[in-house]
């Protein structure tokens, strides 16, 4: 197999620190890591969209019950579009891999000695010592599984416990996205005004915001507050667009 597809290894240098200012140990993410794209789109698109929508159709002169209508059938729409697109998409995802993988046990079976030139240059490219890469590579000759994942692994960036399950990827998207809607369309069954309601709505999908993007910074590590505002700021352009093109198209239909 050639080269396409290897993942380029980037190697950062660790910071020589004092014992006395070592962090404490800090586990990892979790079994979650690989569906948290689905978790966050999932509960984002449904507050921009939804909110988006509102505003929209706010603009475009509808009255309360009208908004109302409007956001649960735009909710339930991109609910099922969320979850049809993230099955459809994650199982063609799998799909390939599995092709991969297939395609690896035979490269392995029939051109054994080309996979392992392969390993080589790969752990080689990785900084480790060449005595040392021919005893990895010699380890993994005696052993068809391990090999298998390494390559899965390096070529494809692919790992056993990272992989997605369709459906469950579908679910986290389309019932997140039905749970990001939520902010925007609750004032909406209670008010009897649409500027009350838009207000509601916009405070409410301003906090959801502003939580989703301080919330991912769990995993990636930077500042919540920048990453919180960003959303929230995102959305709000999005707003006054869509309020534009409603109070457009109630001026002049």
């Amino acid at each position: 197999m050639t080269g396409e597809g290897r993942r380029a290894f980037t190697l950062r240098p660790m910071a020589l620190t004092d014992t006395a200012t070592t962090p404490p140990y800090r586990p990892h993410i979790g079994p979650t890591r690989q569906y948290m794209r689905d978790i966050v789109l999932g509960v984002n698109d449904g507050l921009v969209s939804i909110f988006l929508l509102v505003v929209g159709v706010v603009g475009g002169g509808l009255k309360p019950r009208e908004v109302l209508l409007a956001g649960l059938t735009g909710a339930v729409a991109g609910a099922i579009s969320m979850a049809a697109g993230e099955y459809i998409a994650t199982k063609s995802q799998e799909e390939v891999f599995d092709s991969e993988q297939d395609l690896e046990w035979e490269h392995i079976k029939f051109h054994r000695q080309r996979e392992l030139d392969e390993i080589r240059q790969m752990f080689g490219d990785m900084g480790l010592p060449a005595d040392q890469v021919e005893q990895v590579v010699a380890a993994l000759d005696n052993d068809d599984e391990a090999l298998i994942k390494t390559m899965m692994a390096l070529e494809f960036g692919v790992v056993e416990t990272e992989r997605r399950k369709p459906l469950r990827a579908a679910v986290f998207s389309g019932l997140l996205f039905i749970a990001g809607s939520l902010p925007s369309l609750i004032p909406f069954m209670v008010v009897t005004t649409t500027g009350a309601g838009l207000i509601a709505g916009a405070i409410g999908a301003g906090i959801g915001l502003f939580a989703v993007g301080a919330l991912k910074t769990v995993s990636t590590r930077k500042s919540p507050w920048i990453s919180g505002a960003e959303n929230v700021a995102i959305a709000a352009a999005g707003a006054g667009i869509s309020y534009l093109v409603g109070s457009l198209y109630n001026a002049y239909a």
